[in-house]
């Protein structure tokens, strides 16, 4: 079991790598990622994630979810570290941050980590460059039972602060996965799947339409959506109707709407 440690000073090698996490080049180097908040770190928990670093902060109020995840960490051979808020602000990036937060290992994200059977429901994201429709895909896909998210081509860290943060612990349950387009599509051809997008191109109104699963529900980039090629490439395309002046929904939204609707349409 190791021994919890307090940290004093701004120069510690710990409160340097710990900010270090912030930065996509580190978090790469290291293998590790940044949950911050005692509910996401429980949420991890329940999900039979630990953090391999615990840090908590010298003013926290006492919790009972606190004192099982600490007791699990230390006997789980991880690491407890304390320090001042002022430090911990350092390490988040936030003025106020909470009284706990956790670095976890990266997960694997390779495309062969995931079972599709396990599922009847998965979304798909292709340039996604918003950390925060990131972790909203994750939060929906977790509300919708979905399998987890496959990233297609260059996206948005799943692992950021920013991502983790909205994903409001889903980024622990959720199977996450990334992948070049030309990698993807020939592993979906595999095994089975139906390949579904929101389209203007020969789509049909997203009510009603024939759903099957497993579900690919893929939505494209904010700005420029789905490439021509890879909607063609799908086994189904679907409308939603726009009443208003706006001629698309956000990605993320559009992906929920869709997860819902297929969710229904399969009867799960």
């Amino acid at each position: 079991m190791t021994a919890r440690r307090t940290i004093t000073g701004f120069s510690n090698p710990a409160v340097k790598a710990l900010r270090a996490l912030r930065e996509k080049k580190h978090r790469k180097a290291s293998g590790q990622f940044l949950a911050e908040g005692l509910r996401l770190l429980t949420d991890a928990r329940e999900s039979g994630k630990l953090p391999q670093v615990l840090v908590m902060s010298t003013t926290r109020d006492p919790h009972p979810l606190l004192e099982a995840l600490e007791a699990d960490v230390l006997a789980a051979g991880g690491e407890v570290l304390e320090m001042a808020p002022d430090l911990l602000s350092k390490i988040t990036g936030k003025d106020n941050p909470q009284a706990v937060a956790g670095v976890f290992a990266e997960f694997d994200t390779s495309l062969a980590a995931l079972d599709r059977s396990g599922a009847s429901i998965w979304l798909v994201a292709q340039a996604l460059r918003d950390p925060g429709n990131l972790g909203t895909m994750l939060r929906t896909g977790d509300a919708v039972g979905a399998g987890g998210l496959i990233l297609i081509d260059d996206c948005a860290d799943p692992f950021s602060v920013e991502a983790v943060r909205a994903s409001m612990g889903a980024v622990f349950t959720q199977g996450i996965a990334q992948a070049r387009w030309d990698e993807f599509l020939p592993w979906l051809r595999a095994g089975p799947g139906q390949l579904v997008a929101a389209s203007l191109r020969d789509a049909v109104p997203y009510r009603g339409a024939p759903y099957a699963a497993p579900c690919f529900i893929m939505v494209g980039n904010e700005s420029r959506g789905l490439p021509e090629a890879y909607e063609a490439a799908c086994d189904l395309r679907v409308t939603m109707p726009m009443k208003g002046r706006a001629d698309s929904l956000n990605a993320a939204v559009a992906g929920a709407v869709l997860a819902y609707e297929v969710l229904a349409a399969l009867g799960d």
